[in-house]
């Protein structure tokens, strides 16, 4: 029996959903798409669940896109890049709007859409040995869904940097960035999560949670959703490019290509 891409827990008022797919680096899919938005949405349903917590098995916490899914994103017509871009659209947006609390656990590196996946979280705990980084320029892609996000998070100038490069950078420039909020060792960071997340769960009211993250996300990105809504069909322009066909092709068969 195929195991399930997308794990679900539930203990203390806590929802444990972990990325179950390390064979693959955790890497996205359709399918792991489409599995992570309904575990979040059942996540916001339950009453019994008041902080959510977003973990990866495996050594990565996700390298982007896999090899197969970039291969059919060069087949899809216009129409069918747009019902995709939407499709992750829609889980970054999930997460981000969830009336609860979600604390990403990055134990592992987070890459490109995986990155994009951290970022969107409320809290995010890394170790020293996670590596970050929106590689998206050097495959002839664009980080158009995630730089809505990023850009509430750190300043235009790091944004630049870091999006125009495309360069991997270590957990501790991601704190000093803004990106994320804590760093802490591999052997205490499943401790220190469970922690915190138990300390919302005891010391804060679920209804002032859900109210100061609503205010926090009205008064940072007043519109943000009219940018996503262009953000999902510069994804789908792009990748009918000459430059996203050329990029993929010398990713897949390992290549390194002249821009």
């Amino acid at each position: 029996m195929t195991e399930p891409l997308v794990l679900y827990s539930l203990s203390q008022r806590i929802a444990t959903i972990s990325i179950n797919r390390p064979e693959k680096r955790n890497a996205l899919n359709p399918e792991l798409v489409a599995q992570l938005t309904v575990a979040f949405v059942k996540a916001s349903a339950d009453d019994e669940v008041k902080v959510i917590i977003l973990k990866a098995n495996g050594s990565t916490f996700s390298a982007g896109a896999d090899l197969a899914y970039l291969q059919q994103l060069q087949q899809n017509t216009y129409e069918e890049n747009l019902a995709d871009s939407e499709n992750l659209k829609n889980l970054f947006t999930t997460i981000y709007y969830l009336p609860k609390v979600v604390i990403a656990q990055v134990e592992g590196h987070a890459i490109a859409g995986g990155c994009g996946l951290a970022t969107v979280c409320d809290i995010i705990f890394a170790v020293p040995e996670a590596s970050f980084g929106y590689t998206e320029v050097k495959l002839g892609f664009v980080p158009a869904i995630v730089s809505c996000f990023l850009l509430r998070k750190t300043s235009e100038t790091i944004a630049k940097k870091i999006l125009f490069t495309g360069a991997l950078f270590s957990a501790q420039e991601a704190l000093n960035y803004g990106l994320i909020t804590f760093v802490t060792n591999k052997e205490d960071i499943s401790l220190n999560v469970n922690n915190f997340a138990l300390s919302l769960c005891n010391e804060a009211s679920a209804n002032s949670l859900m109210v100061t993250k609503q205010l926090i996300g009205q008064t940072t990105n007043p519109e943000l959703d009219k940018s996503l809504s262009e953000a999902v069909r510069i994804n789908a322009r792009v990748r009918e490019s000459e430059d996203f066909r050329k990029g993929v092709a010398a990713f897949i068969s390992k290549e390194k290509i002249n821009w």
